[in-house]
């Protein structure tokens, strides 16, 4: 079942328009629809990067730091290649 629909009007540059409607004539799809795609991509994108930075301080609360000797082994792997 999908969830209801709701009309949202906002303001976009003409060029960003253009590029957008040539999109949509190639996949052969509306800009509503691509429009819900990118905004889709853009909320799962920002939910990834808001869990990982709560990651990051839970990990920083915990001192859960990586070693001295575990840094220098990783930059010892990037010299050598």
């Amino acid at each position: 079942m999908s969830a209801a629909k709701e009309t949202i009007t906002f303001r976009l540059d003409r060029t960003k328009r253009e590029a957008l409607d040539a999109i949509a004539k190639e996949l052969d799809r509306d800009r509503s629809y691509l429009l819900n795609e990118a905004i889709e991509n853009y909320i799962e994108i920002y939910k990834w990067q808001i869990a990982e930075i709560n990651l990051a301080i839970a990990e920083a609360d915990a001192e859960d730091f990586a070693s001295d000797e575990d840094v220098d082994t990783m930059f010892g792997r990037f010299n050598e290649g």
